[in-house]
This record gives C-alpha cells, sequence and structure tokens, in this order.
C-alpha cells in the first residue's frame, strides 16, 4: 500500500458509544483506538515505524515519549489557525460532521421561543433551498452543494441548541443567536 491511498473509514453511525472516551487524552484514544487491530498493521499502513506507532500510545512530549501524536497534531494546527474547516474536513472523512459547541457567557433571561423560532427559520431555509433547487425536476452540483451548505448549518446550530438545553441553559441561547451568522 502506498502513501497515497486512502483507507476506508468506518461510517460514525456504526461507531459503539464513545463513552468517556472525548475526555480521555489523545495517546489514549490513540491505545483504544488500535485494539481493533495493531501497532504493527497501523505502522506499516502509515508509512511510519512500529517504534513510533508505540511512541503514540504514550502520554504526550512533555511527559513521555517525545513525539507528539498524529491526534495532538492535529489539535495543535487547529489551534495555531482556529479554522473550524480542518475539523469539518477531518469528520467530513469520518462520514460525519464537525458541531462546535456553543459558547458560554451573554446576557441572562433570554426566553426559549426566539432559539426555537431560530431553528424553524433555518429549517425554512432548508426547504425554501431544496425546493428551488428541485424546481426544475434536477439539482445541479452547486445546487446540492448550497443544500448541503443549509442542512450543515441547521444542524450545528441546533446541537448548540440542545446541548444547551440539556445543561438547562437556556440564558446563553441569546448569545448564541446574536452571534450566529449563517455560513454561505
Amino acid at each position: 500500500m502506498t502513501g497515497s491511498e486512502i483507507l476506508p473509514i468506518m461510517p460514525l453511525a456504526k461507531v459503539p458509544h464513545l463513552g468517556n472516551r472525548s475526555r480521555m487524552d489523545s495517546h489514549e484514544v490513540i491505545s483504544k483506538a488500535v485494539e481493533r487491530t495493531s501497532f504493527k498493521e497501523v505502522a506499516a499502513k502509515m508509512g511510519v515505524s512500529l517504534s513510533l506507532a508505540y511512541k503514540w500510545s504514550q502520554p504526550d512530549e512533555m511527559l513521555g515519549s517525545g513525539t507528539a501524536n498524529p491526534l495532538d497534531r492535529v489539535r495543535q494546527l487547529y489551534e495555531i489557525t482556529r479554522d473550524p474547516q480542518i475539523m469539518q474536513w477531518l469528520c467530513h472523512k469520518a462520514n460525519g460532521v464537525f458541531v462546535q459547541n456553543p459558547s458560554g457567557g451573554g446576557p441572562r433571561g433570554m426566553e426559549l421561543m426566539p432559539a426555537t423560532q431560530e431553528i424553524v427559520q433555518q429549517f425554512a431555509d432548508l426547504l425554501t433551498a431544496i425546493s428551488k433547487a428541485a424546481s426544475d425536476n434536477r439539482i445541479t452540483h452547486e445546487e446540492a452543494e448550497h443544500i448541503r451548505s443549509v442542512w450543515d448549518e441547521l444542524k450545528r446550530f441546533t446541537e448548540g441548541f440542545v446541548r444547551l438545553c440539556e445543561k438547562g441553559d437556556f440564558a446563553h441561547l441569546a448569545e448564541e443567536i446574536k452571534n450566529h451568522q449563517p455560513r454561505k
């Protein structure tokens, strides 16, 4: 296998519940993921030494192996650029979508109704995009991209809404709506 070939990716829908994996350190995530295969296979398919692959499963460079693992490197790239397209691309490659957590803060006393109205409006925008695109009984590549963009924005905003609802934090919804700028 050459370095330019892309390995098949398991759809996220088939991934078992991640539990506390999101709270794990990157080296722990790698160790857990490699349980499904082997370090030897990972090293061979990624074109790195077996020793380096093993080092990725050890604590970060400040505490352990001296080698930043691929997850830490992607995180570092994101922290430097602050460009969500990095995470969106990675999630897309895993057959998913990146949904950024809502920011905290904002004015207190927000009513729940404006947030639900925003979601309804975004859903209406999605239906409008679909209707306009399908009006001639065909959907062009550009129209499909626009539909995808509107759909992804609806999912992103709604996920933020649901997370705040799960926390019972309706006050921060005001800031989310105020700062909401649909991606074109």
